[in-house]
């Protein structure tokens, strides 16, 4: 690991840097929702189904991917596979947008979203096994901090250009096409940077079984590990809080106008934010663990909902909310997807990362349908009240009964 740390830290960071500005793209709670929108002509309970299918995608699929490489010594090859199945619906989207219209073009979206959520559960797991295999854990922090950090500073560019150039005062299906056709081509070259990656041999690993063998061995793992099991209800109680994500711009927009400046100003608060914000969680994170990361992140995530729902609130206090929230997601997402790496032993990290990705995206499923339902029948603010309730209980529970899992290392050393 240590001998081709550099090779493989570069690799990993402009991998992460450009992947992650595409998928931003696509993944932000602004231009897709919008798009969902102005398809379904106006239709939340659709928005909230389209982003459900996504993550029923993710929930599906995460065993799937720990029982391809568990087995394997080498494991790039999958997930150059993987990756390339992630980014090609990304693609089939935008030309959805071009050669589509009408319900056609709607229903044609929502499933090549479910499709990006198919791949995208198998590369939750697949990606995080990669970089435990390349990266020491004390140099996590800072390689996601700085992936993301540039990241942000690309994407608030491209979400400028999309806003003004390619959507304008008038946001049409072809603008939106040509924003995720450049979500597909950042996303593309990142994947090619991890191509000269050096990955070391591990010194044991599993043998190859079905992945109903690998089913069977939950519930011992969970009771095994009763640390790792209260992480994973926390984790799954504070997704059920994403309800909202698609919802606070449709919120704006119900307030004024949602064009293609707007929905670029809000993007870039979003994103320079999360920005910024990872150079600190990072190093947090390395300093002292992840766990302070996830409730830090937690706390400010409801700050910024509660704050959206304060009378008076103008266009820079909007900014301030999607900065706020754009902060609080990046520490919320890489506190999640690491602490997940620092439970138990190594040969079970696969099906650790598969059991918390599958339930957290189990809530992520029924959160953007639950929310839709609450926005069509009591409005947005009860959609925000309710996300803010399940941030605290997953924060309560954290807090409580789930110790930071470093400690827990150290004492068996």
């Amino acid at each position: 690991m240590r001998r081709n740390l550099t090779r493989n830290y570069v690799a990993h960071l402009m991998h992460g840097m450009l992947g992650q500005t595409g998928f931003r793209l696509v993944n932000a709670p602004t231009f897709m929702p919008a798009y969902l929108l102005l398809l379904s002509g106006g239709s939340t309970f659709a928005v909230g189904v389209g982003l459900a299918l996504q993550s029923a995608g993710m929930m599906l699929t995460p065993f799937w991917g720990a029982t391809l490489i568990e087995h394997r010594s080498k494991i790039l090859p999958v997930a150059l596979s993987t990756g390339a199945g992630m980014r090609l619906p990304i693609l089939a989207i935008a030309l959805a947008g071009f050669f589509l219209s009408g319900p056609a073009a709607l229903w044609s979206v929502m499933l090549f979203l479910a499709l990006l959520g198919v791949f995208s559960g198998m590369q939750g797991v697949i990606f995080n096994v990669l970089m435990s295999k390349l990266i020491p854990v004390n140099k996590r922090g800072r390689l996601t901090g700085w992936r993301n950090f540039l990241a942000g500073i690309i994407s608030a560019g491209v979400a400028w250009i999309a806003g003004s150039w390619l959507l304008g005062s008038t946001p049409t299906a072809a603008g939106y096409s040509w924003t995720f056709v450049l979500a597909f081509v950042l996303t593309w070259i990142g994947m090619m940077c991890l191509i000269p990656i050096v990955e070391p041999e591990p010194p044991t690993r599993r043998p190859r079984q079905p992945i109903w063998h690998r089913l069977r061995d939950i519930p011992q793992l969970l009771a095994d590990d009763a640390a790792f099991t209260r992480y994973v209800v926390a984790r799954t109680l504070a997704t059920m809080g994403r309800m909202a994500m698609p919802f606070y711009i449709l919120f704006e927009g119900a307030r004024g106008s949602l064009d293609g400046h707007t929905l670029g100003a809000l993007t870039i608060s979003f994103t320079l934010a999360g920005t910024v914000s990872n150079l600190y969680w990072g190093g947090l994170a390395d300093r002292r663990g992840y766990r302070i990361v996830f409730l830090l992140s937690i706390g400010l995530w409801v700050l910024a909902t509660l704050l959206l729902l304060a009378p008076g609130g103008g266009v820079w206090v909007t900014n301030v909310v999607f900065a706020g929230i754009g902060a609080a997601v990046q520490g919320f997402q890489n506190a999640s997807m690491n602490l997940s790496l620092e439970f138990g032993h190594r040969d079970d990290l696969p099906v650790r990362i598969a059991i918390a990705n599958t339930a957290s995206e189990a809530a992520g499923t029924l959160g953007p349908l639950l929310g839709g339902a609450l926005a069509a029948a009591f409005g947005y603010r009860a959609v925000f009240l309710t996300s803010v309730a399940f941030l605290l209980i997953g924060g309560i529970v954290v807090m409580y009964w789930v110790p930071e899992p470093r400690d827990t290392a150290r004492r068996f050393l």
